[in-house]
């Protein structure tokens, strides 16, 4: 593709670089668009108007006008046009070892050889070897200091540049590794783009496996119909803050919802299988009809959350591992924990008419006790267990003062 420097018509300063494209109605557009103006016309620097896209040259300068005749450029003094200043630098700097880039009004000065040994087949290796005519790829313009204009990013540059310079790639921690790979591809580092490629991916996929976070979820909620189903089946969500948020009828199957909180949301009818909401905070959380098969909430705090649906759905809490987990005040009418695991967990003062704990562990487990640096019974004092299933229940050393209603055998023995 040609690359051609555009400056505005009567103008020898504020030069742009811009490569031509396919037409020369697109070429006006571009330059339409740099000097903000409806540009009509495009001259030659000897004031030819160019009606021909195939007439221009690699490298030319052009000047652009909004419909006016070509303004011829004024002398300077003691010095001929711009195009002979122009000239008049770039031939003392030509067999200079050093060369000053002005990309995007940043400067950089390097050595020749830095440019052209490392990558010789790139823009900038073309720029400034020389052939038997000369450059192999005329250089750009230069301004009033001798240095050569590149219409480009600095931030995304300067990494490039050090490539070429020690073959590392070494860039700052805040600039986009997107920017540094597009700004590659234009100039042509072909040796530094599969390392770029692989460290975008890698960032990607670490991305990938940080937690969600509450703002995350919340424009989850808001793009999803109410008539959808909302998966975040697996999703890693540790920590995240979710309290007071309306979560009803979400699939959380398998999620990592680890240190959590949920204090005062509603997870009615949520699918929360084999969930991980160890130390999960859901105080004051309504949990109707929620699906916990085999769900692992270990030392969470579940105190007075809400778990009788008035329809009569129950909450299916079985095989839930519930170790040194406090669920006082909760009211739990119906809820099926059987084969639950309940050591060290604080049931007082829970409502658990009806519900079923066949097979429940409640034993005491000195582990979890010395984890938390107490002895805890799993205590039920003062519970309602009215039509309570405990048949089969391991309830050695299980606390059950103040019990609103007396259990009976036939509840425990079956």
């Amino acid at each position: 593709m040609k690359r051609v420097i555009v400056f505005r018509n009567g103008s020898e300063v504020d030069g742009k670089v811009l490569l031509i494209t396919h037409s020369l109605e697109e070429l006006l557009n571009a330059a339409g668009n740099k000097f903000n103006i409806a540009a009509k016309r495009i001259f030659t620097a000897k004031g030819g108007e160019i009606d021909d896209i195939k007439l221009i040259r690699d490298d030319d300068i052009l000047y652009v006008s909004a419909g006016e005749g070509f303004i011829p450029l004024g002398p300077a003094a003691g010095e001929g046009n711009a195009i002979a200043q122009t000239e008049s630098i770039k031939g003392k700097i030509k067999n200079s070892h050093w060369v000053t880039l002005n990309v995007g009004g940043k400067y950089f000065t390097t050595s020749r050889s830095t440019l052209v040994t490392k990558e010789p087949n790139s823009m900038l290796a073309r720029m400034f070897a020389e052939g038997d005519n000369g450059y192999l790829m005329t250089p750009s313009n230069v301004d009033s200091q001798g240095a050569y204009l590149i219409d480009r990013s600095p931030s995304y540059f300067e990494p490039i540049l050090n490539y070429l310079r020690n073959g590392q790639l070494i860039f700052d921690s805040n600039v986009n590794l997107e920017g540094i790979l597009e700004e590659a591809r234009f100039f042509g580092v072909e040796s530094v783009i599969p390392q770029l490629e692989n460290l975008i991916a890698g960032s990607q996929q670490a991305r990938d496996n940080l937690p969600l976070s509450r703002r995350d979820v919340i424009n989850a909620l808001i793009m999803t119909p109410f008539n959808s189903e909302l998966r975040f089946q697996g999703v890693n969500l540790a920590g995240s803050d979710l309290s007071r948020l309306d979560l009803r009828n979400i699939n959380f199957k398998y999620a990592c919802l680890h240190g959590c909180r949920m204090n005062g949301a509603n997870l009615s009818w949520c699918c929360l299988e084999r969930a991980d909401l160890s130390h999960a905070v859901l105080e004051g959380a309504q949990l109707l009809g929620v699906k916990m098969l085999c769900a692992n909430l270990e030392s969470a705090n579940l105190r007075a959350c809400n778990f009788e649906d008035p329809a009569g759905t129950r909450a299916n809490m079985e095989g839930v591992n519930l170790k040194g987990a406090n669920l006082e005040g909760s009211n739990m009418a119906g809820v099926n924990l059987r084969v639950a695991t309940l050591k060290n967990a604080n049931l007082k003062n829970c409502d658990l008419r009806a519900a079923v704990l066949a097979g429940a562990d409640l034993q005491f487990d000195k582990s979890v006790s010395k984890e938390f640096r107490y002895n805890i019974n799993c205590d039920l004092s003062g519970s309602d267990l009215q039509e309570a299933n405990l048949r089969g229940a391991n309830l050695k050393d299980a606390a059950f003062e103040l019990m609103l209603t007396p259990l009976h055998m036939s509840q425990t023995i079956r």
